[in-house]
């Protein structure tokens, strides 16, 4: 990666930069950076602007730059100008949900995705943390059951004279929310997936960590702990007929978050990442796997919807050496296993699901039965 010229870097110039704390104490510059619009800088970039968050890209502009004939003397002191674009690479994400986003992220809101089953909620809350620089933890709600259960968990084990012992075990969201409070520099991301498969007294724990009381339980201390500014909480729920196990979330625990609508990518969308991930699958092919997709989620007949997971699972056939030497002679039975059985019953009773999966793949490929 080339260096940037000092003599581009002028007085009033606007870069993009992430910085993180200035490991000298004594400085007078509490942030320091390497980079600037993701090339290597000529000189250490130095600022005291106390809008710079440690870890987060942002934009910065030049106010000076000292010692520019000096190869290994001099800084360049940079201010904050504004928020740096929010980007997540590899997923899709619909302009306007894009934009409120980046304001949801930056007024540090509880976010709660709601869409299909694999339209890419937990893939947008990893992405989210990897562009800003934050700790993803990732919590599946789905084995709650008693409200502690968010922080601790029951472990029966054998004593050393053979008789059983309990200990109380935290959990992922305990021990984050400790490790935050000791490194406030570090920003934490906790990621509640399919919160709505636990029960509502459960979810009650979670209240007066998601309000503005901002703390929770402790099991095994018996206390209240603080929850520090530097952690954000993002939940993911799936809503419809076809999801079983589910619980409703009262308007109170709606009223906790900002809730944002997610969907599938639309067909050029997500072409292009398959043809990105998987550029050993031909154009056409890419091409038939999306359309054939897209013909069985705009189904108004299938009790379910089909996941971008499932795309992804034919990509991986059909670039196995195994696969790929006859590739359209194998996307007919490849289909069949990853798009019909994701649904009920089986591809040859068309009465079931899965068989009008099947009947759609069928037409769209002109395969004869």
């Amino acid at each position: 990666m080339s260096k940037i010229p000092i003599s581009e870097l002028n007085e009033g110039r606007v870069c993009e930069a992430t910085f993180l704390r200035n490991p000298i104490e004594s400085s007078s510059f509490p942030f320091r950076a390497t980079h600037l619009d993701g090339r290597r800088a000529p000189k250490v970039v130095l600022s005291r602007d106390p809008q710079i968050v440690a870890g987060t890209p942002c934009l910065v502009r030049v106010v000076k730059v000292t010692k520019p004939q000096r190869d290994d003397h001099g800084m360049i002191e940079v201010v904050y100008e504004r928020p740096a674009p929010f980007r997540v690479d590899g997923i899709y994400l619909d302009p306007i949900v894009s934009r409120k986003l980046q304001v949801l992220l930056e007024s540090g809101l509880n976010i709660l995705l709601d869409g299909p089953q694999g339209c890419g909620k937990t893939v947008l809350a990893r992405a989210i943390a990897q562009a800003l620089g934050m700790r993803f933890i990732f919590f599946n709600c789905g084995a709650v059951i008693e409200a502690t259960d968010f922080f601790a968990s029951i472990q029966v084990r054998a004593s050393e004279s053979g008789a059983p012992v309990t200990d109380f075990v935290k959990t992922e969201v305990l021990e984050a929310l400790e490790e935050a409070q000791e490194d406030p520099n570090r920003r934490t991301l906790i990621f509640l997936d399919e919160l709505n498969r636990c029960t509502e007294s459960a979810r009650n724990a979670l209240m007066p960590a998601l309000d503005s009381t901002r703390r929770v339980y402790h099991p095994i201390e018996n206390r209240f702990i603080a929850i520090p500014g530097n952690v954000q909480f993002i939940a993911a729920v799936n809503r419809g007929r076809e999801f079983g196990g589910t619980y409703g979330i009262d308007a109170a625990q709606l009223d906790r978050f900002a809730p944002l609508q997610m969907t599938y990518p639309p067909s050029a969308a997500e072409l292009k990442i398959l043809g990105s991930r998987y550029p050993e699958v031909s154009r056409p092919i890419l091409e038939e796997i999306v359309r054939i997709a897209n013909r069985i989620r705009s189904s108004p007949d299938l009790g379910a919807s089909l996941s971008v997971r499932a795309t992804e699972e034919v990509c991986i056939y059909l670039k196995h050496p195994l696969m790929a030497e006859r590739p359209r002679k194998m996307l007919p039975e490849i289909l069949k296993s990853s798009f019909c059985g994701r649904f009920d019953g089986t591809p040859s009773d068309l009465s079931t699901d899965a068989g009008a999966v099947w009947k759609i793949i069928q037409h769209e490929l002109g395969v004869s039965k």
